[in-house]
């Protein structure tokens, strides 16, 4: 029981700091897309800015199913 409450706190903890380390790299994709939408880039990082949400929605939810 103790192991998991570790491996919980630990799961959530560290997703948690990739998501914040992350989100300034997600905001700079971001708005190079809006202000250049027809540029060769823009393809590559709306590809990465999509797979940047799937990521944290799939974090998200393992971390309630841990918590539950």
């Amino acid at each position: 029981m103790d192991f998991l409450l570790w491996f919980m706190g630990g799961f959530i903890l560290i997703g948690l700091l990739v998501f914040l380390s992350m989100k300034k790299r997600m905001d700079a994709k971001l708005a190079r897309v809006k202000a250049k939408p027809d540029s060769g880039e823009t393809a590559e990082d709306t590809k990465h800015l999509i797979w940047w949400v799937w990521g944290v929605t799939a974090w998200g939810v393992a971390s309630i199913a841990l918590v539950v």
